[in-house]
Formats: C-alpha cells, structure tokens, sequence
C-alpha cells in the first residue's frame, strides 16, 4: 500500500454531520438508549456476552482498558475503555460521565479516517460505560522505547517518513471537520500490527466552530507539557489547530532523537486552581530555539504571561537566552549521532527534514504550518512513493504491548478506577519512568 497525496475534501464530515457532534449532552445520552447501529451505542448489551476479556492494559485517570476478543461470531482482538463514574465527596456518590468521557464518545461515534482510532461500539451496563475500539498491537511511545533498548539505534528514516505522513494524514481530517485533538504524543498515537498509524485519545478534544466562549474557559490546561505549544505556555485564550501542529513537531523530533525535545518539568495549579507560568518547560523552548521576538511574533506581547517571559530573561540572563535558534545545530547532532546523512535521500531526513522541523517550531502559531501544508512539503513529495505500512522493509519485530493477568475484573460491581487490586496507574508510572532517563 502506497499513500501519495492526502485525502480529498470529500472525506470531510457533512455540515450536517459537523451540526451532530455538537449535539447537547441530554441528546447524546438519548441517542445512547435507542441507536444500535455498528460504531453507535448500544444498549441491553452485556460485555461479556460479546468479548472474552484477555487482560489488562493500563490505566489513567479516566478509568482503565482491558484487552478482548470477540465471540459468538464477533470476530478480531478490540481494546475495551472503562469509564469510571465522577465521583463527589469523600463517599462514592455517582454523578455521571465526565465531560472529557462524553466528548470523545460524541466525537468517536462519528468521526471515521483510516489514521484515527475506529470506535467499534459503546456499550451501556448498570452504571459503567464501556467504549469498544479495534486494538492496536503498539504506540509510537512504546516503538521510541524499543530504539533505546539495549543501546540506541536510530528508527529508519523511511519508517519515521511514513510515521509523519500518516499522522499528519488523520489530522488533516480532523481539522477538516473542526477537531483539535490538544494531547497529541507519542503515547496517543497508536500503531497496528500493520503498520497503520491511529490517532487516539480523544478525551482532550473538541470541536472549534464558532465556539460561544473561549477555548481557555472550558478547559485552562490542554496538551502534555513537553508537546505545549508557545501559545499555550503564555496563557493564550483564543488558540487554533496550531497548537496541534506543534505537537507533531515535538513528536517528529522525538522520532528523530529518541528523547523528548523540550523536556520540561511542571509547575502543578494551586489551591486556588490558578495556571501557573510553565517557566521550567519556556526554558527548554528557549534554549534551543531562542527568545521568542516580537518583530517575528506580532501577537507576543499582548500575551497574559509576556510580563513573566521578560522576568524569566532578566533574572536569568544565560547566555543562550541572547543567541537565536540552535535548532539547525539540534539537528545535525541528532542525524550524526543516529547514523543518518545530512543530505536528502530516501535513508534520511536531511535537509528537507529540517525545514519541515523548523516550520512546525515556528513560535508565532500564524506562520506555523498546517497539516494540508506539511502534508505539501518537499520532505514527502521528494524519495518517492511513501508507504502505509511503516513497518514496510524493516527487518526484525517490534514487542507486543505489554497485557498483564493482575486484573481481569471488567464487572460493573467492581468500582471502575479503583486500586482494588492495589495496580499503580500505568499513565503515572510511564510518565516518571521517562523522567528518570
């Protein structure tokens, strides 16, 4: 399978369509009781009648997912999401879905791109929601992981370029029908035995069409720290698909190095639930790619946190804070020491590699590219067709992803979330395992 050009326009969503995912709440929980068509909900269903549970995966704030196999004539291997209720008070008191829950299952339902995670079904049981997806056998942070182990050795330069292409390929689509994924990372970007790319994740995402207030009031913390865009970290309210677009550019470079490019470390909200100045993760920016000027960022100084940014330089003062970018010297470091040649050829990134880098890690979100430009960029248009499987060529296996017995237990009697079975959160543990490398 060979991809060459992005999609065209009529894998978009329908105004109509667009019109559905903006459903109210109460209608998305009607809809759950009475549709029952394939990739919709379903009701009077129990798991267990259609899956045979293989093990469990991991585990995060929003519940946990559990390995499955179809039966009774469902045929394939599916990964089952388990919501866990919201919670009031010290007693468990049931309060519904989260608003996070309830977006990516009014999203999933109708969203459908070969590069985005197909939703097979949402199962409604006793107070427990359950949403079915195919399963995919790795994540690109677990593919980054394997290149590190026993020693470093670069990802192929062909499998990096298919990676970027097919991700840039579902964004495009999302972005088409007015979807900011806003938590795109290696861990959230899934990859088939295949070798197909699927953006996952959904629970940071929501649509951006005339929204009635601003994107910052509904959710004043988006996008793992080390992926935030500079718009972001200065406490911008009004934010576009850009944010997403930086992303891919932190995750590109990762591709390329095996480590985060901005790895920085956060500052958490206090009790009053005020955004602090993420001032250790600008710094990591800053370092590489120098200040952020308002000749090349007209918007810059109008920013809520620009009074903290010229703190940050005054009572730093290091001298990398007054040179320019050293993102070019990033770069060549990174192909020396992965084995990659500086010019352009189908076994590197080479030079087009690092326009399309530079581009993606522009500060000012205006002049960033978007996904239908950099899908456009000579670093794909040039070395030829690029293939859909990125594993296309590569000699030896990936491991499977990791499925554990510890905890079997998908019952809606027991508490979902819950360390009943004294399991550590599995999102908490990678996080701080990276941090310690």
């Amino acid at each position: 399978m060979s991809l060459t050009n992005p999609p065209s326009s009529s894998g978009s969503l329908s105004r109509t369509r667009v019109g559905n995912l903006k459903r109210s709440h109460q209608a998305t929980v009607d809809d759950a009781i009475e549709s029952r068509r394939p990739g919709g909900y379903t009701s009077k269903v129990r798991v267990r009648d259609r899956y045979n549970i293989v093990g469990f995966i991991s585990s995060g704030t929003y519940g946990r997912v559990y390995k499955a196999v179809g039966k009774n004539g469902k045929k394939g291997e599916f990964a089952i999401k388990k919501f866990k209720p919201d919670k009031e008070g010290e007693t468990i008191q049931y309060t519904g879905l989260s608003q996070s829950a309830i977006r990516e299952m009014a999203l999933c339902t109708e969203l459908s791109h070969a590069n985005v995670v197909q939703l097979e079904e949402i199962i409604l049981e006793d107070k427990c929601i359950f949403m079915v997806f195919e399963y995919t056998e790795h994540d690109l942070l677990q593919i980054i992981h394997h290149h590190t182990q026993p020693q470093r050795h670069a990802i192929p330069a062909t499998m990096v370029r298919s990676i970027m292409f097919q991700l840039l390929n579902g964004l495009l689509y999302l972005h088409t029908n007015w979807v900011l994924h806003r938590d795109l990372k290696p861990a959230n970007i899934l990859v088939t035995s295949s070798g197909a790319i699927r953006i996952g994740d959904l629970g940071l995402a929501r649509l951006f069409y005339k929204p009635l207030n601003s994107l910052f009031s509904g959710d004043k913390v988006v996008v793992t720290i080390w992926y935030r865009a500079p718009e972001l970290l200065m406490g911008s309210r009004h934010y576009t698909p850009a944010v997403d677009m930086w992303a891919i550019g932190c995750i590109f470079a990762e591709l390329l190095s095996l480590r985060p490019i901005f790895k920085g470390e956060e500052a958490k909200m206090d009790s009053k639930k005020t955004v602090p100045f993420q001032r250790n993760q600008m710094m990591k920016i800053v370092e590489i790619l120098g200040l952020p000027r308002k000749e090349s960022w007209p918007g810059l100084a109008s920013m809520p946190e620009y009074s903290q940014l010229q703190t940050l330089v005054l009572h730093r003062q290091p001298s990398h804070f007054h040179r320019g970018s050293n993102l070019e010297g990033w770069y060549q470091s990174c192909l020396k020491n992965g084995g990659y040649t500086s010019t352009s050829s189908a076994g590197t990134p080479g030079a087009d590699g690092f326009d399309l880098l530079s581009r993606m890690l522009e500060y000012d979100p205006a002049k960033r590219l978007t996904a239908e430009q950099a899908l456009e960029h000579p670093y794909f248009t040039n070395g030829g067709p690029i293939s859909g499987n990125c594993f296309e060529g590569i000699e030896g296996k990936y491991p499977h992803r990791r499925v554990t017995q510890d905890d079997n237990d998908i019952r809606t009697g027991s508490l979902p979330g819950t360390k009943r079975s004294g399991l550590p959160d599995d999102s908490l543990m990678r996080a701080s395992k990276r941090l310690k490398e």
